[in-house]
């Protein structure tokens, strides 16, 4: 069985490198075949020239990306060069900060051999952040199902067979939000229980306000089902409260018509011309193993 791993790095390589060697410890007595895939997202820290720690991995290559894309068109674009220039049967996207623990890699392959042919996401049971991103994040579940009846527990870390890899590179949904693409794609999945780690250096990249945008990401997948709904509430609210029109009843209509509205404008990061055409941003490919 072969196994592309894929990580999108930024400005971290500190990071990388410690994931490499944790990876590399990690498969040396795993039954099969791992390869690793660095997506350059355009970092202007010094990438290394050589990477350590490699022996157990069967290649290593750094897509250098020209221009900034970020992390979850990285991903994208990842699997489409993988698709078109790998023989792989699963792909593992995982991020390069250590927040993906590599030894849930182990459970992957024991659901791999239990559910072949499945997707498999890692379900947060545990997360290591501070009280206030666990609230915004429970608060982003809620807001999600209520909007789109999807319950998604998981991120990028994910275990795809490469029929999944295929849905994903040709569905415009994947370049808006990579999690929320393959919850649309994959309604038949595998879940393995992950446990957020801490960063291996210094503090996490993402502000509050990227955070925002990439939940409304995730929503905008399904942004059809948001528009569904905001009228079926628009209508029930308004007639609830037709007798007591004002200014702080019309809040909430206020609320959900923006929100509906931003959804929209969110969801025209959609573009299946620009992920057919992303691996024309990749300025060249670093052979490292």
């Amino acid at each position: 069985m072969k196994i592309t791993i894929l990580t999108p790095v930024f400005n971290d390589w500190k990071s990388a490198s410690k994931l490499i060697e944790e990876i590399n410890t990690i498969v040396k007595d795993l039954d099969a075949e791992f390869s690793l895939v660095i997506v350059n997202d355009a970092s202007t820290e010094e990438k290394p020239t050589s990477i350590s720690n490699t022996e157990n991995l069967l290649s290593v290559e750094i897509l250098n990306i020209k221009n900034n894309q970020g992390h979850g068109r990285c991903i994208a674009t990842g699997l489409k060069h993988i698709f078109q220039n790998k023989q792989f049967d699963y792909v593992i996207p995982m991020d390069s900060d250590g927040e993906d623990r590599p030894e849930e890699i182990k459970s992957f392959l024991e659901y791999i051999n239990y559910d072949e042919g499945k997707p498999i996401v890692g379900e947060r049971v545990k997360r290591s952040e501070n009280i206030i991103f666990k609230i915004c994040y429970h608060l982003h579940k809620i807001i999600t199902y209520v909007f789109t009846g999807q319950s998604i527990k998981f991120g990028n870390y994910t275990c795809l067979p490469k029929s999944t890899v295929e849905k994903l590179i040709n569905d415009k949904s994947t370049w808006c939000s990579f999690s929320g693409a393959l919850a649309k794609l994959e309604k038949d999945r595998s879940s393995s229980p992950s446990i957020r780690g801490t960063r291996y250096f210094g503090p996490s990249k993402m502000s509050f306000i990227n955070l925002i945008k990439h939940s409304l990401a995730i929503i905008a997948v399904f942004k059809s089902t948001v528009i569904i709904r905001s009228i079926l509430f628009y209508a029930i609210y308004l007639i609830l409260v037709a007798d007591y029109i004002s200014i702080i009843t019309a809040i909430p209509l206020a609320s959900v018509v923006i929100f509906a509205l931003y959804i929209i404008y969110i969801s025209r990061r959609e573009n299946l011309d620009e992920l057919n055409n992303s691996l024309n941003n990749i300025d060249n490919v670093d052979t490292i193993k």
